[in-house]
């Protein structure tokens, strides 16, 4: 889900020259991010991409 972060710094610092944005699995994503507002952000973007393949987000199994 690159497009998720492609708008700029909403992860976690990892190490001094590493951010990390997101974990992808097989079928599931962690989304990582400092603020409320960057995670929804994320969200929002996560759900646009998916939708326009046919994909949704299980609001029962989303988590904060």
């Amino acid at each position: 889900m690159r497009t998720s972060t492609s708008e700029g710094k909403h992860g976690i610092q990892w190490t001094a020259q590493n951010q990390l944005d997101d974990l992808a699995f097989s079928d599931d994503l962690a989304l990582l991010s400092h603020t409320h507002e960057q995670m929804q952000t994320k969200t929002a973007i996560v759900a646009a991409v998916s939708a326009s393949v046919g994909l949704s987000i299980h609001k029962g199994k989303t988590k904060v």
